[in-house]
């Protein structure tokens, strides 16, 4: 049986819209630099695009992180399974989503990223489900775009490992 995915976001759409993040970023932090902290492995995608839009100078590191419980009620505890390969003190730091939708982890995360006392902490995220948002310390600062609450694959979304490299946002039809 094939499964039809519907195109929620085009390549063009995402492309244009990250295109204008990096900018604002570049603005935001004109005379600085930015250290990149992707969560992995969905915000891969999202990560090497904006990195490349950015035109001040980026370092870049990488996290991987699971959430432990049920999975329609997630306890939020959260398990580092890689951390970052260098210290955050002092420097301008991006963790960079691929989506938000509940915020219990990344609440957590940001939590952790805060206590190695960086300059400061923001955040991007290609896509954001602000109704699904079950904490209230989470604030996206670099937002691609809201949806609906509706299951995405695509641009590094998966399902069961599956569709991270669809070029666009897509919708798995029932």
């Amino acid at each position: 049986m094939e499964t039809k995915i519907s195109v929620l976001l085009s390549e063009e759409e995402l492309d244009n819209r990250i295109r204008e993040m990096g900018e604002e970023i570049s603005r935001d932090y004109a005379g600085k630099s930015v250290h990149l902290i992707c969560v992995l492995k969905g915000g891969t995608f999202f990560m090497c695009e904006l990195a490349k839009r950015i035109t001040i100078p980026v370092s870049i590191d990488f996290m991987s992180v699971s959430s432990y419980g049920d999975e329609t009620v997630s306890s939020g505890i959260v398990r580092i399974n890689k951390d970052l390969d260098k210290p955050l003190e002092g420097k301008d730091v991006i963790v960079v989503e691929d989506i938000i939708d509940t915020g219990r982890t990344l609440s957590y995360l940001l939590k952790v990223l805060r206590d190695r006392k960086p300059a400061s902490v923001k955040l991007a995220t290609m896509l954001d489900k602000p109704d699904r948002r079950v904490v209230d310390d989470v604030n996206v600062d670099y937002t691609g775009f809201v949806i609906p609450d509706k299951f995405v694959v695509g641009y590094g979304l998966d399902y069961a490992e599956r569709y991270r490299n669809l070029p666009y946002i897509g919708v798995i039809e029932e």
